[in-house]
């Protein structure tokens, strides 16, 4: 997979990408087995597919995409500071009218709510009392179920030395507090995935 694009795309599963197709899961994995539809494979043996590669084979076939609320992106936040918790999702909610948001205050809950929030994007402080967002962020891209949820690190703690960390432990990138929210927009891109 290449591009800068393509990464800051979430993954879908066959069955999600079947339900978009309006096919059955044997015929998106029979598509994905001749090379059609480009997947990836978990070390599971599970395959995946970003949501831009999916776009792309409908519009080549003139196949209209059914993008439904089961697939708006869901967003955890993760953030021992409640103001900054909710000006998240304050400036979150206004600018996407169609996105899940979830609050965790530490890593321990942030543990809990990745396995029955399931999200997309984590949205993740560095500094927290107990698991830390290293250990977060290293937790969940050694998990072969949450590997591929998006990481993006807020942090007012962002030496060059904690940026590398972070990144070395998956996060995709780091934002600065204060939050320039449009900067955070940029990051997400998440424009092309909502429901119109």
């Amino acid at each position: 997979m290449s591009g800068k694009a393509d990464k800051q795309r979430m993954y879908l599963t066959p069955n999600q990408v079947a339900e978009m197709l309006m096919v059955s899961p044997i015929t998106v994995r029979q598509w994905s087995q001749k090379g059609e539809l480009d997947s990836m494979q978990t070390p599971g043996g599970h395959r995946r597919y970003l949501f831009s590669h999916v776009q792309k084979f409908a519009e080549d076939r003139s196949i209209v995409l059914h993008v439904d609320n089961g697939n708006r992106p869901k967003i955890l936040i993760v953030d021992d500071d409640a103001q900054m918790a909710e000006f998240l999702v304050e400036v979150l909610s206004t600018r996407y009218d169609d996105i899940e948001i979830e609050t965790a205050v530490d890593g321990f809950d942030a543990g809990l709510k990745v396995k029955t929030f399931q999200p997309s994007i984590v949205l993740l402080d560095l500094m927290m009392p107990g698991i830390d967002g290293f250990d977060v962020c290293n937790k969940l891209k050694n998990d072969p179920l949450t590997k591929y949820v998006r990481i993006i690190i807020v942090s007012g703690f962002l030496s060059d030395e904690n940026i590398h960390k972070a990144l070395a432990a998956g996060a995709e990138t780091c934002i600065p507090k204060p939050v320039k929210p449009e900067k955070l927009f940029e990051i997400l891109d998440l424009d092309s995935l909502m429901v119109k």
